[in-house]
Order: C-alpha cells, then sequence, then structure tokens
C-alpha cells in the first residue's frame, strides 16, 4: 500500500504486516515457562489450591511452573527493589512467558495481596518491559455466589502490563464447597473450566512466546526511537 495519501506517516518507519514476517521466527524447544500468583495469606487459601491445581494441569500439559509465595512482600514503594521478595517476584516475571493471576474477591475487587504483586511488576526496569508480550490467564475464587468483577479488573491490568489476556478465565463459586479434605479441588464444571483456560493459556504462549518482538513492534515506537537517535547524532558537542 501506498503511503502518499497519509503525509503523517514516515514511510521508512511504516511497516505492513505480512505471516512471512510473523512465521518466520524459529520455534523454541523448551517447555512454556508460566509464573502463577494467587492473592491470600491465609493458612488454607483458595486462591492458592487452586493455582496448585492450575500447575498441576500446566505441567500435566508440559509447561513448566514457578507459584510465587506473597508472604513477606512489601507493600508497593515501602521498600526498594532490592527487597529480597521483590528481587524473587521481578526474577520470575522476568523468566516467565506467560502468568496466571488469581485472587479472591474481597468488597467486590481483587485483594490487596493481588493488586500489590502486580504493582512490583513495573512497566518496564532498565529500558525493558517485564510483561509485555507475555501471555496472561486470569482467575477468582468466591466466598458466596459466582462474580466475575476480580477477574474484569485483572484483565485491566494486563492490559495495562501490555499482557496478551487470553479469552477463557475462570470463577469459583462457594471456594470452601469445590475442595476435598486434601486442598484437592473436587470434580465439577468449575474444575472442568479450570483445564478449559490451562489448556487454552499453554496454547496461546505456544503460539505467541516466539513472535513477541514482532506482535509487540510498534510505529510510535520506531518513530520516537528514530527521533531520540536523530538528536543524539546531531547535538553539538559538549
Amino acid at each position: 500500500m501506498s503511503t502518499q495519501d497519509l503525509p503523517n506517516i514516515d514511510s521508512d518507519l511504516f511497516s505492513t504486516p505480512t505471516m512471512d514476517q510473523l512465521l518466520k521466527a524459529p520455534s523454541a524447544s523448551h517447555p512454556p515457562r508460566i509464573l502463577l500468583l494467587y492473592g491470600s495469606l491465609r493458612d488454607r487459601s483458595f486462591s492458592r489450591l487452586a493455582v496448585e491445581e492450575a500447575a498441576r494441569l500446566l505441567e500435566a500439559m508440559g509447561a513448566e511452573t514457578r507459584i510465587f509465595n506473597p508472604r513477606g512482600l512489601p507493600l508497593a514503594d515501602a521498600e526498594d527493589a532490592s527487597h529480597p521478595k521483590v528481587k524473587e517476584l521481578r526474577d520470575l516475571a522476568e523468566w516467565s512467558e506467560g502468568m496466571v493471576w488469581c485472587s479472591p474477591e474481597r468488597h467486590g475487587a481483587m485483594t490487596g495481596i493481588m493488586k500489590t504483586q502486580i504493582d512490583w511488576i513495573p512497566l518496564s526496569i532498565g529500558g525493558m518491559r517485564p510483561t509485555q508480550g507475555k501471555t496472561l490467564a486470569v482467575m477468582q475464587v468466591c466466598g458466596g455466589s459466582q462474580s466475575f468483577n476480580t477477574v474484569n479488573q485483572l484483565r485491566v491490568l494486563g492490559r495495562w502490563m501490555r499482557m496478551v489476556t487470553i479469552p477463557n478465565q475462570s470463577s469459583v463459586p462457594k471456594a470452601f464447597l469445590e475442595f476435598d479434605d486434601n486442598d484437592r479441588m473436587k470434580p465439577s464444571p468449575f474444575y472442568n473450566r479450570i483445564v478449559d483456560v490451562m489448556e487454552e493459556l499453554v496454547k496461546f504462549t505456544l503460539l505467541i512466546r516466539d513472535r513477541s518482538d514482532y506482535l509487540t513492534d510498534r510505529y510510535s515506537e520506531r518513530v520516537e526511537s528514530a527521533e531520540t537517535v536523530s538528536k543524539r547524532v546531531n547535538q553539538r558537542s559538549m
């Protein structure tokens, strides 16, 4: 397509997406790397139990998983980034190719524990965006009837973190009834939905992880980068 009718476009930086560009990246052979976060510190945390079930499913599907324990994580900005729990979380975020976020619903929203973990994962670290282009699955557990407030909020945060949030999601109502005395989830349609969500997450992660750089390459950022280079090259000597 000609850019002659687009006077605001820098034709040197304008790119037409193509299947060849999308498919040319070599496929990685290592298992998909998935980080799982949960949003409660209770001894019997149902969001943690749901995440543990999700991790078992992911590993059965060939993924490598890590579950972050938020106990000891300070409130955002209460400590600096050198805090051991902050460093652990950020290292895991960088390691991962996809994530699962699962929070209880409290007062119609995600918990502060969940939000604190997300707040400690910044949009950029040293010019690198640790979450951009990674996949995300969102889940919630409810103490009462089924709700979708929390997963909807998590979707907003995932988009803000420039993550590819998969279409499917899980909301488990009356979670205290869905786990047995061994802390394993009982067979149910809610369990089957978690299987669906993890299956979809693995598929999207395999589809996207090798193409993340291409999928998140943006015209506006190419323009900004070109302007920055031009200013640096053309600046007067100090």
